[in-house]
């Protein structure tokens, strides 16, 4: 009588052993008891590629399990299930495509390639026949990708609107805490250790732009890659703009957000003025959240840590129990039809907004009714306004109804050439509130 597959142990092979890989073979071998129980088969971490054996590990394994070749945990004919935690394009994408297509199911935590090539590494499993998932790669620890592709499968989601890198979130948290200047607060944390050698990547938003074009995907079933993303970061962000915010009953948050009109996906992230009583505005320092909109579920948030090696491993190593219970049970995921289709995306042009706007003007009689004047022949409405200070240091801040991204642009060119505006400063979005 045959062995039957829930005798036989899934066998994992991991590509790296970082901060995330490590933490994963961590739980893989500190929670294997509980991890065949959930899964009802034996997980064994057989093989992990390496760069370098004489750095120090978070786990003590046998010395055949490591291997400074990735290709061989890649092309392992004994290996079911290959976990990818390298990170960026290459050489990740080639050991991920020569796993599937050895047959090998797939659990990446790689934002950067599944933004960028996605469709890709879907296409090439669905053709193979294997799972690949990828829970890890938006939102750390906090369980997203699973509830877009199933448990919201049977709704519409109008608008995801997210607070996805914990960097830039941490700053603007000390800002409106403490008063610290950027400069201040991104010098916090580094200190912390909160930021990569180059936080670029973060604090210019290109590290959400990729997170919520995989969302975006997964929510509207339709491929949008980080290229499609609208992308403003928050080095601009000065304490005037945060102390006017809690002034006007708001809070300043980098936002990625992605909403479907008339068939177009817009995605995009820029930082953007948050009313106090909103879900995001409360979501503090490194944290994360997802809010999403369904047509029938109405409004949900999903809030967690982020980032950081165990969050992380905690929601790859949930991938891998899914595909081991699978081979178990001989089940397999749906694959990758929502990074299929090509839809149109819209132009920022077209895009709906709100925006607050300062403007530094002359103390004169009639300024406010030119002003005013301005806004009005563009088509925007305004929602509020208010005068500061008198003389030289007289300031006009205005928040709009909802205009087209172009009507608003257009307004603020005008209001530039104005005799009366000294200079348009501070231009930010505000998102949340019931028009937008």
């Amino acid at each position: 009588m045959g062995v039957s597959r829930a005798e036989t142990p899934v066998r994992v092979g991991l590509l790296g052993c970082g901060v995330v890989g490590g933490a994963t073979a961590r739980l893989l071998t500190e929670h294997a008891a509980d991890l065949a129980t959930r899964s009802g088969v034996r997980i064994e971490l057989a093989r992990i590629a390496i760069r370098s054996r004489s750095k120090p590990r978070e786990v003590a394994l046998t010395p055949e399990v490591w291997t400074t070749d990735p290709w061989e945990v890649a092309a392992d004919p004994t290996i079911d299930v290959v976990v990818e935690t390298i990170g960026g394009i290459e050489p990740a994408l080639d050991l991920v495509l020569h796993a599937i297509r050895s047959g090998k199911h797939v659990v990446t935590a790689n934002k950067e390639l599944l933004s960028t090539l996605g469709h890709e590494v879907m296409e090439a499993g669905a053709e193979a026949g294997v799972d690949v998932l990828f829970e890890a790669s938006v939102a750390g620890g906090i369980p997203i990708v699973r509830p877009l592709k199933e448990s919201l499968a049977g709704d519409r989601i109008k608008r995801i609107m997210g607070i996805v890198n914990g960097t830039t979130n941490f700053i603007l948290t000390r800002m409106s805490d403490t008063g610290a200047s950027f400069a201040q607060a991104l010098g916090e944390a580094e200190g912390l250790g909160y930021t990569e050698l180059d936080p670029t990547t973060d604090i210019e938003g290109f590290d959400a732009a990729a997170k919520i074009a995989i969302l975006a995907s997964l929510a509207f079933n339709a491929r949008v890659v980080a290229g499609d993303v609208f992308r403003e970061g928050i080095s601009g962000i000065t304490p005037a703009d945060v102390a006017a915010a809690h002034d006007l009953g708001y809070e300043i948050k980098l936002v990625a957000v992605a909403d479907v009109e008339d068939g177009r996906i817009s995605a995009r992230v820029h930082p953007a003025m948050l009313p106090r009583t909103h879900p995001l505005a409360s979501v503090r320092d490194v944290y994360n959240a997802v809010f999403v909109e369904g047509q029938e579920v109405g409004e949900l948030m999903f809030l967690g840590r982020g980032a950081g090696g165990a969050p992380t491993a905690s929601a790859v190593v949930g991938d891998v129990v899914e595909i081991a219970r699978n081979i178990a049970t001989g089940n397999k995921n749906p694959g990758g039809a929502y990074y299929r289709e090509r839809r149109p995306a819209m132009p920022l042009d077209d895009v709906r907004a709100r925006y607050y706007v300062v403007l530094s003007v002359e103390d004169l009689p009639g300024v406010l009714s030119e002003v005013a004047g301005v806004f009005g022949r563009h088509g925007i409405s305004i929602a509020s306004v208010r005068q500061e200070g008198f003389g030289d240091g007289a300031t006009l801040i205005v928040i709009t109804h909802v205009g087209t991204e172009a009507q608003h642009s257009a307004t603020f060119a005008e209001l530039g050439r104005l005799e009366v505006v000294k200079s348009v400063g501070s231009r930010m979005r505000v998102e949340g509130t019931s028009e937008a």
